[in-house]
C-alpha cells in the first residue's frame, strides 16, 4: 500500500504561484511614489549642499529598501512556502514527488544511494536531499522539514532502502 505525504496548502494557490510579481509591483509603485517626492519637492544645487546630499541619501537609502524587501521576503516566502501543496508518494518500488501543479520527479528506491539534509541552511526549513545515483543518471529529490509526517516518510524511506538518513 503507498504511503502518501502531503504538504499543506496555508495560501490560495494563486498567490503561490504570483506572489513575487505582486510584490514587485508594489515595491516599483513605492520606488515611483519618492521619486515622485523626491522630483516635486527637491531643490537641486550643483554646489557642494549638504541639504542635496541628504536628499540623495535618502532616495538612495528608499531606492535600496524598495529593492531589497521584496527580494527578501520573496526568498523567504520561497524556501517557506515553496512546496505547499506538493505531495510525496512511496509505492512499491518508487517514490514520486508531485508539485502543486502536476508536475512529476520519480526516483527508483533501488537507486537511492543517500539521504541527508543540508550542511547548512542558508533559507529555512532545513531541506532533506535523496540522492539516486546508480542508475546512469544521477538525480534527487528533496523534502523540507516542513512536511507533516517527515520523520516518518524518512524513517519508512530508510526501511525500504536500507539507507540511513543523516539529519543533524
Amino acid at each position: 500500500m503507498p504511503e502518501v505525504f502531503h504538504y499543506t496548502m496555508t495560501y490560495p494557490a494563486f498567490w503561490l504561484d504570483y506572489y513575487y510579481l505582486v510584490t514587485w509591483f508594489l515595491s516599483m509603485l513605492f520606488l515611483a511614489l519618492v521619486w515622485a517626492i523626491f522630483f516635486r519637492y527637491g531643490k537641486f544645487s550643483y554646489g557642494v549642499d549638504l541639504g542635496c546630499f541628504w536628499k540623495t541619501s535618502l532616495i538612495v537609502v528608499l531606492t535600496t529598501v524598495s529593492l531589497g524587501a521584496p527580494m527578501y521576503y520573496n526568498t523567504r516566502f520561497a524556501g517557506e512556502h515553496g512546496q505547499d501543496g506538493d505531495s510525496v508518494k512511496i509505492t512499491g518500488d518508487k517514490v514520486l514527488y508531485m508539485d502543486r501543479k502536476g508536475n512529476e520527479k520519480r526516483v527508483v528506491l533501488t537507486d537511492i544511494t543517500a539521504i541527508y539534509q543540508e550542511l547548512i541552511t542558508y533559507n529555512p526549513p532545513p531541506k532533506i536531499f535523496v540522492v539516486a545515483a546508480k542508475s546512469p543518471v544521477k538525480d534527487s529529490l528533496f523534502v523540507t522539514t516542513n512536511l507533516p509526517g517527515y520523520k516518518r516518510f524518512l524513517a519508512e524511506l530508510t526501511r525500504r532502502t536500507g539507507v540511513e538518513a543523516k539529519l543533524h
